[in-house]
């Protein structure tokens, strides 16, 4: 089947800001910061904990329609599908701060995660009185993940995060305290489990318009909500009686090794969510909580609430996912009561994005559904000496050609990317290169300051690239302008290769103490590493080594495992019988290269 490439917008680089603009005309509570693009409740009540959330924006009405009294204070929205930076955290930390604190609530992904958890630092560092008033909470309830395949990055978030922020939130407006409120948010997050299933991938606005990923009979399980292939494809696409057992086996199973993550007995009590992925009917959306609800209660569950509809979305895709909650039974005394946690579920939020329920256990379906003859079944600043490039002109030179080495690498990257990850990297990686231009035709990069460039290097990946991969760039060129101030010394002021040597050495090691990807791993760091030791063994004479080492490594990626990245939840054999090199390991590459050439 085709993927649905048109969308209705002015221009694809203002659809988030704009969408949002139209979100306040929605919801008079609420804020929006223009610049940081963080969503807020314009007058929260600061004598109550304070719920912050976010992510990349694509997954409406997530993040920033729950913004609103009764369940968040503040969303801080990335461009689709990427994280919001650190400064945008920081901003919404700011615009809610609580005399109780706030409870930060992500998805497991290396980018959230990453941003997120340097503003919650940065706040604690720049407020040591308030560092012990925000908490942080990550869910991961993505069952198709399985454990070994995750071991080291986990489980995706997906709409089971909806109801984190929902009974967090609701908890708050009751006035509960920062740890009662932080104490159900992890509970929730822990006994919550998620699996999506598709018809066909979704198409992100502004770029090019893709080939069908599966075939007209082809249907996936296990798809994230950034475009990540699942866990296995059906063909011919089953029925929904036959789908959906498939579906809460994946979800419910106490003896598969790989995906046991929540204590089931067949005989608890459930609430269930049927999220919507963003291009499901209404018509079939409804048949597939029917469904759900029989297959559940053939297995004995007790179901207490139903909920249906967008929650967690993944722009236009043709598909839908199950949430389950598992509630405590009363014989455990350490949780929180089952009946609170679903009064805190049945109270209304004043917000735009949160979907009606009936607020009550389903009735049972002879009671509302009549059988009757011939009718059918109802369905900063810096500071240190000013260092120069040994010739300025022909730094600035390499500069601008490893910027449009990316420029010209943008749609390999992205066809890489559509198949190994979420389609955005090169993107991500073009924006990155047409910031740094942009800061070079200004005059901010120069060879005549060094450090000041790299750190306005560093400035445009953390605001213009964003996601994992911004964080990473940005954190290793923070780290080289580091390097640079701290290896060098004596009183010349020009910089030799040497000193790019043991700084380029020393900025790795920075950046694998907030990264667990080593090489081999499938990921921008098999390049890095491999054209940094090269280029340290030869005391930063074999630069052009250097560079081929680094391709070398980047083209190995074609036959390598994933161990960390978004790549991580792609099935291993598909991308080595596809050779499919990693595409931030080719962003990499491109980049080398593009600083070699004369």
């Amino acid at each position: 089947m085709s993927i649905q490439s048109k969308h209705f917008t002015n221009a694809p680089e203002n659809l988030v800001v704009e969408s949002l603009q139209g979100l306040c005309s929605l919801n008079p509570q609420i804020a929006l910061d223009v610049a940081d693009k963080v969503v807020y409740v314009a007058n929260p009540d600061r004598s109550k904990v304070a719920l912050i959330c976010g992510g990349g924006s694509g997954h409406e009405p997530a993040h920033a329609g729950f913004v609103g009294d009764g369940m968040l204070t503040a969303a801080a929205c990335g461009s689709i599908f990427a994280s919001p930076n650190a400064s945008q955290v920081r901003r919404a930390i700011q615009l809610t701060e609580s005399d109780k604190g706030a409870v930060i609530i992500v998805k497991n992904y290396t980018g959230d995660i990453l941003n997120f958890g340097l503003a919650k630092e940065q706040y604690a560092a720049l407020h040591p009185d308030r560092a012990d008033r925000v908490k942080f909470v990550i869910v991961s309830d993505d069952v198709a993940v399985g454990k070994t395949q995750g071991k080291i990055v986990g489980r995706r978030g997906l709409a089971g995060t909806c109801l984190v922020y929902k009974i967090a939130g609701a908890l708050a407006k009751r006035g509960g305290s920062l740890d009662e409120v932080y104490n159900i948010a992890q509970y929730v997050a822990s006994h919550v489990g998620t699996i999506g299933v598709g018809l066909e991938h979704c198409h992100v606005p502004g770029t090019a318009a893709g080939e069908s990923h599966l075939k007209a009979s082809e249907i996936e399980i296990g798809m994230g909500i950034h475009n990540e292939p699942g866990h296995r494809r059906l063909s011919p696409v089953p029925p929904l009686s036959e789908l959906i057992p498939q579906l809460l086996e994946l979800l419910t199973s106490t003896t598969d090794p790989e995906r046991s993550f929540l204590p089931f007995t067949g005989k608890d009590r459930l609430v269930l969510l049927v999220n919507d992925l963003g291009g499901t009917s209404e018509l079939e959306m409804t048949a597939i909580v029917r469904e759900t609800r029989i297959a559940l209660e053939v297995q004995g569950y007790t179901i207490e609430r139903v909920l249906s509809g967008t929650f967690m979305t993944s722009l236009n895709m043709p598909g839908f996912s199950i949430t389950v909650l598992l509630l405590p039974p009363a014989s455990v005394s350490d949780a929180p009561a089952a009946s609170l946690l679903l009064s805190l579920l049945d109270e209304k939020p004043e917000v735009p994005g949160w979907k009606w329920s009936a607020g009550s256990q389903p009735l049972p379906a002879a009671e509302q559904i009549k059988q009757t003859q011939g009718t059918a079944p109802v369905a900063a600043v810096r500071g240190g000496a000013t260092l120069r490039a040994a010739d300025p002109g022909a730094f600035v030179a390499a500069v601008r050609r490893a910027c449009a080495a990316v420029v010209q690498a943008e749609p390999e990257l992205t066809r890489m990317d559509s198949i190994a990850g979420d389609g955005d990297c090169g993107l991500t990686l073009k924006d990155g290169a047409n910031g740094v231009l942009r800061e070079t035709d200004s005059g901010r990069i120069s060879g005549e300051d060094v450090v000041a460039s790299v750190i306005a290097v560093s400035r445009v990946a953390e605001e213009q690239m964003g996601g994992t991969s911004g964080a990473l760039y940005s954190i290793f060129f923070s780290a080289l302008a580091q390097g640079l101030q701290s290896t060098h010394s004596g009183s010349a002021n020009t910089l030799t290769p040497a000193h790019w040597s043991r700084a380029l050495s020393a900025a790795l090691e920075q950046l694998y103490t907030y990264t667990r990807a080593r090489p081999p791993s499938r990921t921008l760091v098999d390049p890095l590493d491999a054209f940094v030791r090269v280029l340290s063994g030869s005391d930063g004479a074999d630069f052009g080594g250097a560079v081929k080492a680094a391709g070398d490594a980047a083209v190995r990626t074609r036959d390598l495992e994933a161990k960390a990245g978004r790549s991580a939840y792609v099935e291993g054999d598909r991308l080595r019988s596809e050779q499919v090199p990693d595409p931030g390991a080719w962003g990499v590459k491109a980049i080398l290269e593009g600083l070699l050439a004369r």
